[in-house]
Order: C-alpha cells, then structure tokens, then sequence
C-alpha cells in the first residue's frame, strides 16, 4: 500500500492522438468517430453522475458538551477534512491519503502536525496501516481492530471521537488521527486511559472545576466496576464489617429473598444492561422512556416479587448511573463485561477474590500500550508535571500533556 497525495483525475487521458484524427482513410476515419463518441460518452456520463446525498452538518450526537463548537463530523471525508482544518488552521496541518479495502477501496487520510508530532509515532501509524488487508472498510471499527496493539484486551487503545475540536486538540497534544470515508467518527492514537477519561467540554471549564469533575469521574469509574462485587462479598462473606443497626436493615430486607446474593446481582445487572441496550436500539423518543419506565416497574416489580432486595436495587442504579461518567463509550463497555467476573470472584472467595480481580486488572493496564506509550502514562511511569497538568488542564496543557520521547517504547521492546 503506498501513500500519495490524491489529484483531481483528468478526463482526457484516453483521447486518441491528434494524427489520428486527422487521417484521412475511410477505415481510420470509422474508427476516429468511433474512439471520439465513446470519449464523449464516458465524459458525459462522468459529468452527469450527481453526487450522493450527504447529511448536513449537525451537533454531536455522542458527545454532548456543555461548552463547546455545536458542530460534528459527516460521511464524508472531504467535508471531515474541511472541517479541522476550519478548527486548526495552522500552517503544518500535514494530510497523507491513502486506500483500503479489495473489493470496495476507501479513502483513508492521516492527519497531524509537523512540528508537534513524533516522527516515530506516524512511521509506526503508516507501518500498521499498510498491514491491513480487508476486503472493505465499512466504518472505522475495522480499522481499530487491526492497529490496536492488544486487540484481546477489553480497554481501548484509540479515542474514538465526532468533534473537529476534541481532534484539533488531540493534534496540538501530538496524536496522529484517522480519518475514513463514510462515517463521521474519527481515531485519535495513541489513546491513554486518562486521555479516554477526558470529557469534551474538559477543556473550556477553569481548573478547579476540571479538578472536582476529574476525580468525581476517576471516582465513579472504581464504583461502576466494585460496587456489586464489594456487595457480594460483604454480605456473604464479612457481615462483620458492617455496623450493627445497617447489618439488622440488611437481613430484614433480604428476609424472604430466596437466592444468594450473587444470583440476585446478576438477575438486576442482567435486567440492567438489557434495559440499557434497549433504549439504545429503539428511537429517541421512545427509547428513554422505555428505559425509565421499565427499570421503574421491573425494579418495584422484583422487590414486591421477594425476588431481589431493595438495597440491590439502589446498588445496580447507581452502578449504572456511575458508569454514564465514563466520557469514552468503549471504556464503558470494557468496565461493564469487567464487572462479571469481579463479582464471581467475590462471590467464591470474597474481598480476597475482589483483590486478586484488581491485581489481574492493574497488572494487564500496566503492561497494556497503545503506539509505545504505556497506558497509564504519564500515571506510570509516574510524570507528576503532566499528570497535574492531565487532571487540571490550565491553558498551557498542551505543552506539557504531549507524549514525551522516554514515554515511547520500540514495538520490539513492547
């Protein structure tokens, strides 16, 4: 696969030569006429082929940002590229174009700056770009899949986002973003765990501010992921723990409850995610209320039952309502499947079993990198300049959240 800039193709290539024309021999007169009608076809029916039907430009409908640019990328690559370069007008804006796919070739175009970017970081982009080989590139995803460093892995390793000014931000910072025909939904690498944490809005709010939201965020997201585990082994295993007067409440709640704590938070998480990819798959209007309404009446409907107690209930919401924080849908998602397995291991083996499923967790996030980078930078390698700057964000974030050389690591060495 090469990289080249695309020009505009020129109709004329396939003109006969001049001499040809002019040649005055019944036979080579046939076919001069013949070669010029189907010349004159060909570009009739080029400059009659009208262009398909684009979507206006709109707000994000994934990202919704309190403070911010109202408008989101489209289907279209040309109109994409317009668009960042309207929000980042600098002068090494570089663009590199290329195609993928057998059967149907899609435009692919790679975007950065110059002076910001690490040389490394692009050869290594166009090195796992140029590996891909698939029939047809149908949406972005195809393309996140095969440049992942650990496609096994149930973290992101790419910001996925539809904002031009969460990608001109990330190009100032010194990622590298791809760009696909036919979805308005751009990769940014390398894509760190606390970049992926980063709301749209994060960088228009004051400092403090960003300071309160970030930690309430980190916060939320170590709820979303123990919150029924710790649940589960507190109940089962060390009701010692708890006070007196909530150990009473506890057991008078869960009096006629028939089934082990572990079945009940499965049964509601289950109930949960169902009602969740419920209003996601039914239209707006009818998909938050199907939601609402449902979570409502199964819930109320389960404790009158004696099927689950009302303290498992309060658990799931705000289990749920925590892990809506997560700015990032794809780290959603890995924390969601993530809490399955913590909950079993509560369930045998109790906080010792929570324990070990963190261990596995931060053990897998700290050997885990995204382009060389380590996941958890700048949090380890512990960079405290960057990482103050990561959480607060003040105006001069940007020269120093930018993916330092000791950050990267050869692909042979990772």
């Amino acid at each position: 696969m090469t990289w080249k800039v695309r020009r505009p193709r020129r109709l004329s290539h396939n003109l006969p030569p001049t001499g040809q024309l002019r040649n005055n021999s019944p036979c080579a007169c046939g076919l001069a006429e013949k070669a010029l009608s189907m010349v004159t076809g060909q570009i009739l029916r080029q400059t009659k082929q009208k262009k398909p039907p684009l979507r206006q430009v709109s707000e994000p409908q994934s990202e919704n940002a309190v403070r911010g640019p109202r408008n989101s990328f489209i289907e279209d690559l040309e109109t994409n590229l317009r668009l960042l370069n309207k929000h980042l007008p600098a002068p090494d804006l570089t663009r590199e174009d290329m195609t993928l796919g057998r059967a149907s070739p899609t435009a692919i175009a790679l975007v950065y700056l110059r002076e910001r970017v690490r040389p490394e970081l692009v050869d290594e982009v166009k090195r796992r770009l140029d590996k891909i080989s698939v029939v047809a590139v149908l949406e972005s995803g195809y393309i996140e899949h095969f440049i992942q460093d650990s496609p096994a892995s149930p973290f992101p390793q790419v910001m996925v986002t539809e904002r031009p000014d969460r990608v001109s931000i990330a190009l100032l910072e010194g990622r590298v973003a791809i760009l696909a025909d036919n979805t308005p939904f751009v990769l940014v690498v390398p894509g760190e765990l606390l970049s992926l944490l980063q709301a749209a809005d994060d960088y228009y709010n004051k400092r403090h501010f960003n300071t309160l939201v970030k930690l309430l965020r980190y916060l939320a997201l170590v709820a979303s992921l123990m919150l029924p585990s710790l649940y589960i082994a507190i109940t089962a295993f060390h009701q010692d723990m708890i006070p007196s007067e909530l150990l009473i409440n506890i057991a008078a709640a869960r009096q006629g409850v028939p089934f082990p704590a572990i079945l009940e938070a499965v049964f509601m998480e289950v109930t949960f995610e169902s009602l969740r990819e419920a209003g996601i798959r039914l239209p707006t209007v009818v998909g938050q209320t199907v939601s609402i309404v449902g979570a409502l009446v199964i819930g109320q409907a389960a404790i009158q039952a004696g099927l689950v107690s009302p303290l498992m209930v309060i658990i799931v919401a705000f289990t749920g309502i925590a892990s809506f924080t997560v700015p990032q849908y794809p780290l959603g998602q890995a924390v969601r499947v993530l809490r399955f397995p913590l909950m079993l291991t509560a369930a045998l083996l109790g906080l010792f079993g929570v324990m070990l499923g963190l261990l596995a967790i931060l053990l897998h996030l700290s050997a885990l990198r995204t382009f060389g980078i380590p996941y958890l930078s700048p949090l380890s390698p512990l960079q405290p300049t960057r990482l103050a700057a990561n959480i607060t964000l003040p105006p001069q974030h940007l020269d120093k959240t930018t993916p330092s050389e000791q950050d990267a690591v050869h692909p042979d060495q990772a």
